[in-house]
């Protein structure tokens, strides 16, 4: 019997257990430790920029406790970009606040700086200036850094950069996790390294680490007793699932390689398939880890589509995707703001996110390749 072959599944180093037993050794069987202290340095040496890292339990509180960073307060307008996970914008309806979604542009399928304008615009004629921007880079593609940042600092309007699927893409040799005021990362259980769950906080000073620090441990005062003058929360990161995170980072430079070798592979099965167009950089200046792979089928030109495709994949016990639905065309979201065309709602009709683990073997690929390739035969 053939083996389901997933989407994107945790793939161990083998180096994590040594890091799992000290903690076990010595007893750190908490959400603090030097396994937490240890990740968020290893962190910090591979994104550079001299960054400060918190570990938190997951890339949704690391944008919470973001929110809460830069003082965002309930009826407060935050823009997200629409074609994300839900998890980008959750964060925004736990401050009691109002997301607005922001269509994406085709050469990076992010944040539209011109869209984005618009949406501040429109705010301040309302005298209702937002109060932050999540800028998402999805599936790995950096977003139009310096176009966002140009629009951002023109109506002085913070960044919560979420690279919660870039971690080890760049923009211009400089990682994503520190583009933002603050950035986000994710370790969950599909990402391209994992701690079972887990995110960070990335910030660029040790003030806004040390307060999301103290805001994700339940917010206790300086005091003998526990004493508390605000609002905390639950969320630092286990020190065990902290280990794991740090034998992951061992293995990250390969994590990326083999990602993007997926890509490789299917840009192969497509080169000449026509009416399928297989999502990459748009120029020299972006390098995605390509955390997933994704295509997209013109319906017009193609014999085959999206939905038919991921059918037959999963007759074959094969696991794909469609791309993230937009966020404003949410049930959830039904009554939010949202600024531009359709791009990102047409992306999401005919795009489909394929098989791209790093632990893909040579069979598995070659079932993909002869589903695929069925699929597209005339």
């Amino acid at each position: 019997m053939k083996s389901k072959i997933w989407l994107s599944s945790p793939h161990m180093g083998g180096g994590e257990m040594k890091f799992i037993q000290q903690a076990f050794d010595e007893n750190w069987i908490s959400p603090l430790g030097p396994n937490v202290n240890g990740f968020e340095t290893d962190l910090e040496n591979f994104l550079k920029e001299g960054v400060h890292v918190a570990a938190l339990m997951s890339g949704t509180s690391a944008i919470h406790i973001a929110l809460m960073l830069l003082k965002v307060k309930a009826g407060d307008d935050v823009i997200c970009q629409s074609l994300t996970f839900s998890a980008s914008a959750n964060p925004i309806l736990y401050m009691g606040a109002n997301p607005v979604f922001i269509d994406s542009e085709m050469d990076t399928w992010n944040l539209c700086p011109a869209a984005l304008e618009e949406a501040i615009v429109a705010g301040i004629s309302r005298d209702k200036k937002p109060k932050a921007i999540i800028a998402v880079s999805i599936y790995g593609m950096p977003y139009k850094i310096e176009e966002v940042r140009a629009v951002a600092q023109k109506y002085e309007i913070p960044i919560i950069e979420d690279s919660a699927e870039a971690l080890g893409s760049t923009y211009k040799n400089r990682k994503c996790g520190t583009f933002g005021d603050l950035s986000i990362l994710s370790f969950n259980g599909n990402k391209i390294i994992t701690s079972s769950g887990g995110g960070a906080l990335v910030v660029k000073n040790k003030k806004y680490k040390d307060k999301a620090v103290f805001l994700s441990t339940q917010a206790k005062d300086e005091a003998p007793h526990y004493q508390h003058s605000e609002l905390g929360y639950n969320y630092r990161l286990s020190n065990v699932c902290a280990g794991i995170g740090r034998g992951q980072m061992e293995v990250l430079d390969q994590r990326i390689a083999q990602r993007r070798a997926n890509h490789q592979f299917y840009q192969d099965i497509f080169k000449d398939i026509e009416g399928v167009t297989v999502f990459s950089e748009p120029n020299e200046d972006y390098f995605s880890n390509f955390w997933l792979t994704n295509i997209i089928i013109d319906p017009s030109v193609s014999t085959c589509n999206r939905e038919i495709l991921r059918l037959k994949l999963l007759e074959n016990d094969i696991e794909s995707r469609p791309l993230w639905k937009p966020l404003h065309l949410q049930p959830i979201f039904k009554s939010s703001t949202y600024f531009g065309a359709k791009v990102s709602e047409t992306l999401f009709n005919n795009g489909l996110c394929l098989p791209s683990g790093s632990n893909l073997s040579d069979e598995d690929k070659t079932r993909i390749s002869n589903c695929i390739k069925s699929c597209f035969e005339k």
